[in-house]
């Protein structure tokens, strides 16, 4: 009975798809009017391998997707998945598989926050690419968190590396190659993916991410202060810096440079002085905390043998969205190269 229930959301996931694809127009000046298509949540019994399912689908722009996933990893909660969708997409399609970009947001942002502030859906060279931009929480930090030893929700590493990626693989187009990259706190998620999934990616960009957090103590504080964001207990992510080191060490891209020596690694910073694309006077404390963390894991990437390393620390500039997306720029020849991809 399982099966038959599975099989049978599977159809109903597909067509509401196409409905969806054939009925709301591409043209860009249409496409400000969503086409929501709800999908009916499992029977009890008939849950999804890895434990995510798509509940509902929204197209949002032209080429722009959302979809609505349920997952376990998140203790059964919904998130929302943003996909910028190649020329000739077709998820009903199973025997084309498009080569796959991972965008990833920082603390603060969600998974709107690439298509809001910058020009990403605009880039040609990614029209042959599938773009994932998940949800990973206003502080999640891409972390499975520790929860005082318990673990469980939320598990953010799982939800992205076991169940999203399956269902992807599975329903949605994308393929087996793929790339990682993100800002901030995205940034490091894409180095600890990268580093923690040997396989899974064929090259990681770092765009002012925290790259070494137990560099010293203004940048665990600094952190920690993050992991109190919005009353939040910090200890919950990854325990004491002290007592826990260990897991923070597991989390901390800097002691996981020999598994990144073999891959393609980007990665780009700013002093915290002010540059050519910040306003007259502004200056960022955590900006230059970050280029002393980044400045840190290059060193030890060259030591360990790294192969591919390709740094731009550009000197003055903030932690601000006009660098990210010059980054984002700079960073793609190296990053679709590794997916084959010419642009």
């Amino acid at each position: 009975m399982t099966a038959v229930l599975t099989l049978r959301a599977r159809i109903r996931l597909v067509l509401a798809l196409l409905l969806a694809l054939t009925f709301v127009p591409t043209n860009p000046a249409l496409a400000a009017d969503p086409a929501r298509t709800a999908i009916p949540a499992p029977a009890p019994g008939a849950v999804r391998p890895h434990g995510a399912e798509v509940v509902a689908v929204t197209r949002v722009a032209d080429r722009q997707l959302d979809l609505t996933v349920r997952s376990t990893a998140l203790g059964g909660r919904t998130v929302n998945v943003r996909l910028l969708t190649p020329d000739g997409w077709n998820p009903a399609d199973r025997r084309r598989h498009w080569p796959t970009f991972w965008l990833l947001h920082g603390c603060c942002g969600d998974y709107t926050s690439w298509t809001a502030k910058t020009d990403v859906a605009a880039i040609d060279s990614l029209r042959d690419v599938l773009v994932v931009m998940p949800e990973a929480g206003w502080n999640g930090w891409y972390s499975d968190w520790w929860n005082h030893g318990r673990g469980g929700d939320p598990a953010w590493e799982t939800f992205h590396t076991v169940e999203l990626r399956h269902l992807l693989e599975r329903d949605w187009g994308a393929g087996r190659d793929r790339v990682v990259a993100g800002l901030s706190m995205g940034g490091q998620g894409a180095l600890l993916y990268a580093a923690r999934h040997p396989g899974m990616f064929r090259a990681t960009a770092a765009y002012s991410g925290s790259a070494h957090p137990l560099l010293n103590d203004e940048s665990v504080d600094r952190l920690m202060g993050f992991f109190a964001g919005q009353g939040d207990d910090p200890l919950r992510v990854w325990g004491d810096p002290v007592a826990q080191r260990r897991v923070w060490e597991a989390h901390d891209p800097f002691h996981l440079a020999k598994r990144l020596k073999h891959l393609p690694v980007y990665l780009s910073c700013g002093d915290g002085t002010t540059g050519p694309l910040d306003p007259p006077g502004a200056t960022s404390a955590l900006e230059a905390d970050f280029n002393r963390q980044n400045h840190a894991l290059a060193a030890e990437l060259k030591r360990v043998g790294a192969r591919h390393l390709t740094t731009d620390f550009y000197g003055p500039g903030t932690h601000a969205w006009p660098y990210w997306q010059r980054a984002l720029h700079d960073s793609l020849p190296m990053l679709l190269g590794a997916l084959g991809v010419t642009g």
